[in-house]
C-alpha cells in the first residue's frame, strides 16, 4: 500500500530542512492537503523548518498569499515555520502589500561579495 505525500529518506542529513515544493495553479481546495504534507515534514525535521520552493506557483496572486499564510499558521501551531525558497519580487512585493513576512532564502544573483572583499582598482582607471 502506497501512501501519497512527502517522503523523506533516512539518509538525508537531518540538519537540512526539508522542501516542500509548491506549484500552480494554486487554489483553494488543494490547501488542506499541502498544509498536510507540510504537518508531516515538520514531525521528521529536527530542523523545526520547513522550506516551501515557491517558485512554481506561477504568477501571484491572493490565492497564493492565502496558501502561504495558511502554511505559516499551520507551521507555527506545530511549532516549527516555513522559509521560502525561489519566491521572486512579484510575490515578495504582493507578501509585503498585505503584511506577511516570511523568512526567505536568498538566491545567488541576490548575494552580496563576502565582507572585507573588494573590487580591485588599477591606478590608471578613471576614477567611477
Amino acid at each position: 500500500m502506497s501512501s501519497a505525500g512527502p517522503r523523506r529518506p533516512s539518509s538525508v542529513d537531518t540538519e537540512t530542512p526539508p522542501v516542500l515544493v509548491l506549484s500552480g495553479p494554486v487554489s483553494p481546495a488543494g490547501t488542506p492537503r499541502r498544509c498536510a504534507e507540510l504537518r508531516a515534514l515538520l514531525a521528521a525535521a529536527r530542523t523545526g523548518v520547513v522550506v516551501c520552493e515557491v517558485a512554481g506557483l506561477g504568477p501571484p496572486g491572493l490565492a497564493a498569499v492565502d496558501l502561504l499564510a495558511r502554511l505559516e499558521l499551520t507551521a507555527r501551531r506545530a511549532g516549527g515555520r516555513i522559509r521560502l525558497r525561489g519566491a521572486g519580487p512579484a510575490l515578495r512585493g504582493l507578501l509585503d502589500l498585505v503584511g506577511l513576512r516570511f523568512e526567505t532564502e536568498r538566491q545567488a544573483e541576490q548575494r552580496e561579495p563576502p565582507g572585507g572583499v573588494q573590487e580591485a582598482v588599477e591606478t590608471g582607471d578613471p576614477p567611477g
